[in-house]
């Protein structure tokens, strides 16, 4: 179709990026403003009197050209200094294979597809994760793994609210004082609002004497780098009816024994080593692994073997709705997302470098670092620990750590201080003999280059040369036995399989995705480009400030751009899922409580229609829920919002309430809720989610919210990724401010009255945050206000299109909806036997990924299609829902039987179009329900690689992982890994 930008009052000239980044031209968005009989777009950007000059002095920087904004780039990315980081703490530099940087992170099949709920087509991905958690079993010892965590920090919470869960009662949890600085400190961050004391401990004198604890955690190797003897422990807090957590290095457990051998309930830790760059913190897998006993309590997502309905093997996510979807006000986690692309990753390194390439990589590691021992020792210092992974304590024997550490750096090398006498150093994947030199030169030994340290490159070679540092706690069976680590070793094999993977799957590449409230916009190739840059991608986030100043002006830049946009006066980047995002903000409503003397005032009003992660979040941030109704508008029920109100007048906290709702209106009383909220004391959270409706319109701090987050990850381009990475920022007003988290090792990552850390990372993802940044800058204010305008106007196009023949639940005032429209299917149900599941299946023979099922409302389909849609494709969606309408018609009449009919069998596969067929409809109508899905029109058609997943069946026979096999040479029994 033919897209013509030419200017006109209501659309001024656009940039060429912002024209490129709308799917509809002028001309296309005058025919859809026809179509919903609107007079101008003004008004659909909320009810009347709300936007007003509300956007106006915005000052964001204007649009620039693609060009410019590499141009600014390359001089904000030279303001970073890249040195050799040997810092450690959780984070270390690595090598990620150019196949899976060109395959994975650089493919729009995989960081444009969205979370695996519609399993059918999402087969590709889902093995992925298999392997993924394949990888983390066979590595920890233990049956279970989920699909990944956002981090290391926030696993090891989840994991202690794991071991809470199976001690009922019990509130002290004992930590290892050699656990990472920022997981002790995210630990305390997280357990104060929910009354759980921490007992820090020096693990090397036993257990303390504690009553009332339910578990431990203790690092394996420590932040020290220390190796603990950890079956001892382990068998001490089982003694006492203790659960115990180990976080542990993966790469260190391909050497070690597994911590399950050891008597681990509960393995967590970050996959970062596995060829995620460090980004400057993120984002990172994490992983968490537990027993079987404790399989039903796991959080998060987890890929289960399931069959679909001709008996097939299927993969789906199993037990994906258990928390926050269902449990909600119950919920123990708020956990509704995973890092799926960065676990994409790590399980593809470990397939491109197999067991035997992994084992040589840690045994490099574990050889550098076991050598610089010797040679340290050698020239008069102390090394404080003889069991180590990569990382050593040196006490010097004569110098401070600063001088140290200061003649590294003019080496190029940045080392850590512990106290005035002690350094350590961690060596990884990228280690040479060149950096050992610069070392020991720091040191005060020699200069760099007037030695060799490390004179063999073979690991058995270094080994042997290090004496009492080889010694290690050795793992003793094979691991990752599975064909799929072992079959795909030539970069033709591993090309292959990533395109076969890939090609399982719908994606934003293929074909529209109109998921309401996920807002899945196709991310611009030029805002993705700079992640790579060896400038930003190669940051340690605790590397010294003087070397990450472009970083840090990005990150400063966008939270002021993000604050102008919302109205609010700071803002953290630091959350790094929208989760994550709202647990910060309801903890700085609730420390504002706390400091103005008002503990008892811990009530969180939701309403009813609120996502699931909303009350989940109240709940870990201590607060009680109270719900609220909604009316038959989708709006809340003020009656009902003033009883509770009045019953909470003395203990009210905040209200949570999402802007535009859930139900997809502009919520037409907004500011009089607010207003009445902050009468009886309490705060308001705004729900962001929807932000895509009012970025350049509305100001949610306009409103009278108190708080808000945003997700990156859908108003601001950064890619879904299959299910992550996302960012979750929290926005607040000056009173909150102090209440912003912060960081122990970072002075300027919040303030110094904050609640302490949320993530790990002091910056969260911060190696993802030039893609938002990149995004606003090449846009501008204009164009912001233009894809707003365009992608509420897609979803009234649609709403009107479709009222015809679908009922259309909510509408505004105004007779408009706002960013998406639901349409209501259970009519259908009575009808013709039809459901939405149906409707959502039958949608994958035409082509489509499926909207949003059952939420807000049961039986009926969200559909949001957002500002990146063309007009062809809006109609050519349209016309799918409009054949499926005729053929629930068809059933209804008795043309086709209630239980043989295109719909219930829906999806249909190509194996079976080529079998044997006895359906009392034509394969062509299974196949090609259009005549335009023919390839003479253009059209390549998707073909589903399962038929409808039993999702039942793959709850109730959870298997999360490959079958082990003993030996994988001898391996003729083994199931097909990745057919």
């Amino acid at each position: 179709m033919h897209r013509n930008h030419t200017p006109t009052p209501e659309h001024p000239s656009p940039s060429f990026f912002v024209a490129r980044h709308l799917g509809a031209g002028a001309p296309e968005l005058e025919q859809m403003r026809r179509a919903v009989e609107a007079s101008t777009l003004e008004p659909l950007a909320g009810p009347a009197g709300l936007a007003g000059d509300d956007h106006e002095g915005l000052e964001l920087p204007p649009a620039g050209s693609e060009r410019e904004l590499l141009e600014e780039l390359r001089r904000i990315a030279a303001e970073n200094r890249v040195v050799t980081s040997m810092i450690g703490l959780g984070y270390h530099d690595t090598i990620t294979p150019a196949v899976l940087r060109r395959s994975i992170l650089e493919n729009p099949a995989w960081y444009t597809a969205y979370t695996p709920y519609q399993a059918e087509i999402s087969q590709g991905r889902l093995e992925a994760l298999l392997v993924f958690q394949t990888l983390v079993a066979d590595l920890t010892g233990l049956p279970v793994a989920n699909a990944s965590l956002l981090d290391e920090s926030t696993a090891v919470v989840e994991a202690m609210l794991m071991c809470q869960r199976a001690l009922p009662g019990r509130r002290r949890f004992v930590v290892d004082r050699d656990c990472l600085p920022q997981t002790i400190a995210v630990l305390g961050t997280r357990a104060r609002p929910l009354g759980v004391e921490l007992v820090v401990a020096d693990l090397d004198d036993g257990l303390p004497e504690v009553e009332d604890a339910f578990g431990i955690v203790v690092q394996y190797p420590g932040a020290s780098g220390r190796l603990p003897e950890i079956a001892p422990l382990l068998d001490a807090a089982h003694g006492r009816g203790w659960r115990a957590v180990v976080a542990a290095d993966p790469l260190a457990l391909t050497l070690l024994t597994p911590p399950g051998e050891l008597g681990a309930d509960v393995v967590v830790g970050s996959m970062q080593r596995f060829g995620m760059p460090l980004g400057f913190g993120g984002p990172h897998a994490g992983y968490l692994a537990t027993t079987a006993q404790l399989e039903r309590s796991v959080p998060g997502r987890i890929v289960g073997v399931s069959r679909d309905s001709a008996g097939n093997r299927a993969l789906q996510l199993a037990l994906q709705t258990r928390e926050q979807h269902i449990r909600r006000e119950r919920a123990t986690s708020n956990i509704c997302t995973a890092e799926v692309l960065p676990a994409v990753v790590a399980a593809m390194f470990a397939v491109h470098h197999g067991p035997e390439g992994l084992a040589t990589i840690a045994e490099r590691v574990h050889g550098f670092a076991s050598r610089l021992a010797c040679e340290l020792e050698g020239i008069g210092h102390e090394v404080l620990h003889d069991r180590f992974f990569d990382t050593i304590e040196v006490r010097l024997g004569t110098g401070s750590a600063g001088e140290v550490l200061r003649a590294a750096l003019e080496l190029g090398i940045n080392l850590r201080a512990v106290g005035d006498d002690v350094v350590a150093v961690a060596c990884d994947e990228t280690t040479t003999r060149r950096d050992l030199d610069r070392v020991v030169a720091a040191f005060g030994q020699g200069t760099p280059g007037d030695r060799t340290v490390l004179e063999p490159d073979g690991a058995a070679a270094a080994l042997a040369a290090v004496g009492r540092f080889a010694d290690l706690p050795r793992r003793t069976g094979p691991f990752l036995t599975h064909e799929a680590f072992h079959r795909y070793r030539s970069e033709a094999a591993l090309t292959r399989l990533l395109r076969r993977l890939s090609d399982l799957d719908l994606a934003l590449d293929r074909t529209m995705i109109p998921l309401g409230s996920c807002t899945m916009k196709l991310n611009a190739a030029i805002e993705m480009e700079p992640i790579s840059w060896p400038e930003l991608a190669q940051l340690h986030p605790f590397a010294p400030a003087s070397q990450t100043e472009g970083t840090r002006r990005i990150i400063a830049d966008l939270a002021e751009w993000l604050g102008r946009l919302t109205g609010f006066e700071a803002v953290s980047l630091q959350p790094n899922a929208g989760s994550q995002g709202e647990l910060a903000g309801l903890l700085a409503i609730r420390s504002y409580h706390l400091a103005n003397g008002e503990p008892g005032r811990d009530v969180c009003l939701v309403p009813s229609s609120a996502h699931g992660t909303n009350p989940a979040s109240a709940t870990l941030a201590g607060m009680r829920v109270v719900v609220v109704a909604c009316d038959a508008s989708g709006n809340v029920d003020l009656e009902d919002l003033d009883a509770k109100l009045a019953g909470h007048r003395d203990d009210l906290a905040a209200l949570m309430i999402t802007y535009p709702s859930t139900s997809g209106v502009y919520e037409p009383a907004i500011r009089t809720i607010c207003e009445r909220v902050h009468e009886a004391g309490g705060q308001v959270y705004l729900d962001g989610a929807n932000f895509n409706a009012l970025a350049g319109f509305v100001r949610p701090g306009s409103l009278g919210a108190d708080a808000s987050h945003l997700n990156l990850h859908k108003t601001f381009c950064i890619p879904h990724g299959g299910g992550g990475p996302g960012v979750g920022p929290v926005a607040v007003k000056a009173h909150l401010a102090p209440y912003l988290p912060n960081h122990p090792l970072r002075d300027d990552a919040g303030p110094p009255t904050g609640p302490g850390p949320f993530t790990g990372a002091p910056f969260g993802s911060a190696g993802i945050l030039v893609i938002p940044w990149a995004y606003i800058r090449l846009m501008g204010s204009d164009g912001l206000r233009l894809a707003t305008q365009a992608a509420v106007l897609a979803a009234n196009y649609l709403a009107e299109q479709l009222a015809p023949f679908y009922p259309v639940l909510y509408r505004g005032e105004d007779g408009h909806v706002a960013h998406e429209c639901i349409v209501d299917l259970r009519p259908f149900a009575k009808s013709a036997g039809i459901h939405a599941e149906d409707v959502a299946k039958r949608l994958i023979d035409y082509g489509f990924h499926a909207p949003t099922m059952h939420f807000p409302v049961a039986g009926t389909l969200m559909i949001e299609p957002t500002e990146s849609e063309s007009l062809e494709e809006l109609d050519r969606f349209v016309q799918a829902l409009v054949s499926i309408r005729a053929e629930i018609e068809d059933v209804a009449m008795g043309e086709l039987p209630r239980d043989d009919n295109p719909l219930r069998h829906a999806p249909h596969t190509a194996e079976e179009l080529a079998g044997e067929w006895a359906h009392p409809y034509s394969r062509e109508r299974a196949a090609y329900p259009l005549a335009s899905m023919r390839a003479s029109e253009g059209f390549v058609k998707y073909w589903p690689p399962v038929k409808r997943v039993d999702v039942a069946y793959g709850d109730r026979h959870l298997c999360c992982a490959f079958p082990r096999v003993e030996d994988v040479e001898a391996g003729a029994a083994m199931t097909q890994a990745l057919r």
